[in-house]
This record gives structure tokens, C-alpha cells and sequence, in this order.
């Protein structure tokens, strides 16, 4: 069993300041890894840890919120992707099943395209991610 890693105390409060709020919060094991270790590199217990992160992101309200819009556009455009990336892939089988069976294929070249923008989409959002994490980062 691996040792637990020192905590550092943090200074009594006085009563007038003593934290006497206990919020509670779920997280799956995954998540409470991540946080274990974070709390541990900054010599904190994960109580003190999630107080201090909590507490500085209640501070900074627009860039909390800033953030959070973020994070949905990027789970809209993905959801958005994988959609459309479906209907593609629909589309591309179609193509393979008229080609395999010798079929004329008027519309191949239209569904290439939709793959040649879908990529293009990708590679756009993917560096307007990446351009947005380095300036935010």
C-alpha cells in the first residue's frame, strides 16, 4: 500500500472565519484521482484543495464563465462533427455498395466533397482549439 503523501496544515482560523460548511460533490474514481494528485502536488488535503479551486473560480466569475462557454462550444462542434461524420459515412457506404455492384455514380463526387468539408471543419475547429488553449492557457 503506497504511502500517503504529506499534507501540509493550513493555519487555524479564528472562529469568527472557521469554515463550518461541509458541501458535498460526486465525482467517479477517475476524477477523484486527478484531483488526489493535484491536491497532492500542492501539499494540500483534497478538502482544502477543492475549498481553494472552488473559491478562486467564485472570484473570477467572468473567466469561470468564460471557460464553461468554452467547454459546451466544444462539446456542441464535437457532437456536430460526429453527426456529420455519420451522414458521410452513411453516404460513403452507399457509394461503395453502387460501385461494388457496377452502378453509374453520379453523386460520388458530391460525397467526396462532403468528406473533403467535413475535414476541412475538423482542421478548423481542431486549431481554433488549440489557438484558444495556448492564448487562455
Amino acid at each position: 500500500m503506497p504511502s500517503k503523501p504529506h499534507v501540509q496544515q493550513r493555519e487555524r482560523l479564528r472562529d469568527e472565519n472557521k469554515r463550518v460548511r461541509q458541501p458535498s460533490c460526486r465525482m467517479n474514481d477517475d476524477e477523484y484521482q486527478l484531483l488526489s494528485r493535484a491536491a497532492a502536488v500542492c501539499h494540500m488535503s483534497v478538502a482544502s484543495f477543492l475549498a481553494h479551486a472552488a473559491l478562486k473560480a467564485a472570484r473570477d466569475l467572468d473567466r469561470t464563465a468564460a471557460e464553461i462557454a468554452a467547454q459546451r462550444e466544444v462539446h456542441n462542434e464535437l457532437f456536430a462533427v460526429r453527426r456529420h461524420l455519420g451522414h458521410i459515412g452513411n453516404n460513403v457506404n452507399q457509394v461503395a455498395k453502387a460501385t461494388n455492384s457496377g452502378a453509374d455514380i453520379p453523386y460520388a463526387e458530391a460525397v467526396l466533397g462532403a468528406v473533403q468539408r467535413a475535414t476541412q471543419r475538423v482542421d478548423t475547429f481542431i486549431q481554433h482549439y488549440l489557438d484558444t488553449e495556448t492564448r487562455t492557457g
